[in-house]
């Protein structure tokens, strides 16, 4: 029976640290995005769905980090559950465990699930907004990144450079150097 932790944040520049910091659990295994929450195509959480079986236990630090759906949500949660696996989301205090149904923490978990969504529909809808604003003023450019060949950032890593150091070089940020790592690895 494993303890894993599931943590996500949206962006490469944001901190997991807050994330299960304070539970008393020690991890026998974790896994980690730095993606939207918007769908389940992530890859730390796709493996850790093939990593736990059944008598494992997820935990999560709040719903809306494992997800920003509520279809994804009380999908994932039900498939898990299904397989034998407890789900615990700690800011929330809700467990499901597998075979045990709560009808108080169903609806509770739906209400969060449905506000975990709203919040994504809302702040895409001041994206929106700002952009709009920022057309009528003359000052939006539809992608303001530095267009890079992303295998001559990966060949200078290769040849020995820090990402730093070609992030330096070419202009661009860590992030970026290391997107363009990844995606010369998968090819």
């Amino acid at each position: 029976m494993a303890h894993v932790a599931y943590i996500r944040v949206s962006t490469t520049e944001q901190n997991t640290d807050r994330q299960l910091a304070d539970t008393g659990i020690e991890f026998d295994k974790i896994f980690d995005d730095k993606a939207s929450g918007k769908n389940t195509e992530r890859q730390g959480l796709k493996d850790m769905l093939d990593y736990v079986r059944e008598g494992d236990t997820v935990h999560v630090h709040s719903i809306d980090r494992l997800g920003r759906s509520l279809i994804d949500l009380k999908t994932l949660v039900t498939q898990l559950n299904d397989n034998g696996v407890a789900v615990h989301f700690h800011k929330e205090n809700l467990p499901f465990e597998a075979g045990k149904q709560n009808p108080m923490q169903t609806l509770m978990f739906d209400m969060l699930a449905a506000f975990a969504e709203f919040e994504r529909s809302i702040i895409k809808e001041r994206q929106r907004e700002g952009i709009e604003k920022a057309k009528e003023k003359g000052v939006y450019k539809k992608d303001k990144r530095k267009k890079v060949d992303y295998a001559e950032l990966s060949q200078a890593v290769e040849e020995g450079m820090s990402y730093r150091t070609v992030a330096d070089k070419y202009g661009v940020g860590v992030a970026t150097v290391d997107r363009a790592v990844k995606a010369h690895k998968k090819k």
